[in-house]
This record gives C-alpha cells, structure tokens and sequence, in this order.
C-alpha cells in the first residue's frame, strides 16, 4: 500500500509500471518518497515561517498545508516530465529549466528551517539589535526634549543669579551704613548722624527690593521648575509608548536579516542539503539507465503519436481528393449549353430590374 502511494507521488504510469520488474517499481517509489518528505519539509518550513509573522497556529498550518500541496504538486510534476532520451545532452536541456525550480524550490523550504535550526543565536542577535535599537530610540527622543530643557534650567540659573547679586548688592550697602555708625568708614564719625540715615534708608530700600525680587522670582522658578519635569515626563511617556514597537522586532524578515550575520558556513550546508534532497529525483532519472518502464511508456506514446500523423495525413489526402473530383465536376458543368442559356436569362433580368431602380431613383431625385 505503502509502495503504491509513492509510485503515484512519482508522477509514474502506475499501468505500465504495474507490468514492469519490482526492480523497475522500486525505483520509482524511492523517487516518490523523495518527492512526498520534500513536501512533507516545504509543509513544515513555511508553517513555521508564517507562525513568526501571523503568531496564530491554525492560520499557519492552513497555509503551510496548501504550500505543502504546491511543492508537491511542482516537485511531481518535475520529475513526471522528464524523459530518457538516447541521447545525454538531450536529457540534461530538457531537465535543465526544471533543475533551476528545484534550486529555487530548495532555497525557499530550507530558509525557514535556518531559522528554526538557528533561533537561539537569532535570538541573541535579535536581543543586541533591540538593546541598540533601544538606546538610539532614547537618544532621539531627547533630542527632542533637550534644548528645552536646557533652556529652561538656564532661566533658572539666571533668576537664581539676579538673587545672588542683588544678595550682594544688599551686604555692601549693610556693610556701609554699619561702617558709617562705628566710624569706621565714611564721614569717620561715631554715631547714627545725617550721612548714616541716608545709607540706612538706602539699605532698606535694597533690601525691599531683594524681598519683592526674591518672591518674583521663586515663583518664576516653581514654573519653570514645573515645565521641566512636565517635558521629563513627557520624554519618559514617549519613551514607554514606543518601547512595546523595538520589543515586536522579531518578524520574518527581521530574523532572516539576523540569520545574515551569523557564520554563513553552516546554513550553507543546510542549503546543500536541500539542494541534494530537492534535485535528488531529477539527478536519478538522468544518472539511470533507459529501463523497463522508458521503454514501454516510449512505445505508448510513439504509438499514438503515430496514430495521430497517420489520422492527420489521411485527412489531407481526402481533402485534396475531394477538392479535384470538385474542380472535375465544375469544369463539366460549365460546358452545358442548357446551362449557359438559363444563366444568361437571370443576368438579363438582374439587369434589368437594375436599370428600373436606377430610373425611379433619378426620378425622384428630380
């Protein structure tokens, strides 16, 4: 049962081949089997393949089962249309165009497999780019926030300088009008004399000034204090809204991109093997002798080959045939008298009932 399976999944005559050697059947249920866990993998790759991007299971057997079916389908019908010929060269044109799909056909099963061969280290590497990815992603988002932020703490700097030097400006004039009292300094006379009061009101008045200057400014600082962290907390939002897209990078074409910086060395020899499994029953029936079933499906086909020139050639030659008798016949015809005179008594009153027409005509036209 096993056996007849793959004799039908070789795309062989099962006719001809069951009156063939089990010799002969045993070749081409191996070409069969080879042919059916090629589709077997093409299932399993592309299933795998279409997990990573639609992440749902049952979408992604459905899918792997029909490409399984079209591999297949493809890989039957490759080795089915070859044929042995005497000649070797013969053999390798006609199989060159279907050697080409087989390469084709190999490279697209064995790139999902690589991936799942390989997705640990496609993992490590995923993991790299995305830790990467997430740094440069932090790093433009705060080069959006920045200048501002740092325009914002120099209005800070700058209001907190205008306290300090008024803060000085207020000690000197403290120091002055105390100087001016001891004597120190000044008019150099002991006591709260003219000259003292006129420093002391100086005094005071700096210092309203550093009050009303102190109050202005703290809450203009409280605003711009509130300002940054409002963009600290904007950055920090923009920075967690975009996070979850560099955690999804993990798609199709981004661990085939990640599968391209491992070592090329071992997904080569994967792609070998593919290539030797998919090319495998295109290589055996040209490598193989003309055997049994060659001959006998060659004389089938000649046989209606012939039948059908030899249908093709006897309808020619009934149409010549037919088409001298008529000549014959016409040529007979044409020298009757009785003939001759009947047409000419038609033609005399074609024409006249031309001529009848062509005169009402003008009539009515006048």
């Amino acid at each position: 049962m096993l056996k007849k399976f793959f004799i039908i999944c070789s795309g062989a005559d099962t006719d001809i081949l069951d009156s063939c050697a089990i010799g002969e059947q045993n070749k081409y249920a191996g070409i069969g089997a080879t042919v059916f866990f090629t589709a077997v993998m093409a299932f399993i790759a592309c299933s795998y393949a279409l997990y990573t991007v639609f992440d749902n299971l049952i979408t992604a057997i459905g899918f792997g089962f029909v490409w399984g079916l079209l591999i297949f389908n493809l890989d039957r019908f490759i080795v089915s249309t070859i044929k042995k010929r005497n000649n070797i060269m013969d053999e390798i044109i006609q199989a060159s165009p279907r050697l080409i799909l087989a390469v084709i056909i190999a490279v697209v099963i064995s790139k999902p497999l690589e991936l799942k061969i390989f997705e640990k280290e496609i993992n490590q590497v995923l993991l790299e780019q995305k830790n990467e990815l997430t740094l440069a992603n932090q790093t433009q988002i705060a080069e959006q926030f920045t200048p501002n932020i740092n325009a914002l703490e120099n209005n800070i700097t700058t209001l907190q300088s205008q306290i300090e030097t008024k803060e000085a400006e207020v000690n000197a004039l403290y120091d002055t009008y105390i100087s001016e009292a001891e004597g120190t300094a000044g008019t150099q006379l002991l006591g709260k004399g003219p000259v003292y009061k006129e420093k002391r009101e100086k005094h005071d008045a700096a210092l309203a000034e550093l009050q009303q200057l102190k109050a202005d400014n703290k809450a203009k600082i409280a605003t711009t204090e509130a300002q940054i962290a409002q963009l600290k907390t904007d950055y920090d939002t923009q920075v967690t809204t975009t996070q979850p897209i560099i955690d999804g990078f993990d798609g199709l074409m981004a661990r085939v991109s990640a599968l391209g910086e491992l070592p090329w060395l071992p997904s080569l020899f994967i792609l070998l093997l593919f290539l030797a499994v998919e090319t495998s029953p295109i290589f055996a029936k040209l490598l193989s002798p003309k055997g049994e079933y060659d001959y006998k499906l060659e004389d089938a086909e000649t046989a209606v080959k012939t039948w059908v020139e030899q249908k093709v050639g006897e309808r020619k030659i009934l149409l010549q045939t037919d088409q001298t008798l008529n000549n014959r016949i016409y040529n007979d015809i044409a020298e009757e008298d009785e003939l001759y005179t009947y047409k000419r008594k038609k033609a005399r009153e074609l024409m006249q009932l031309q001529a009848d027409a062509f005169f009402k005509h003008q009539k009515n036209a006048l």
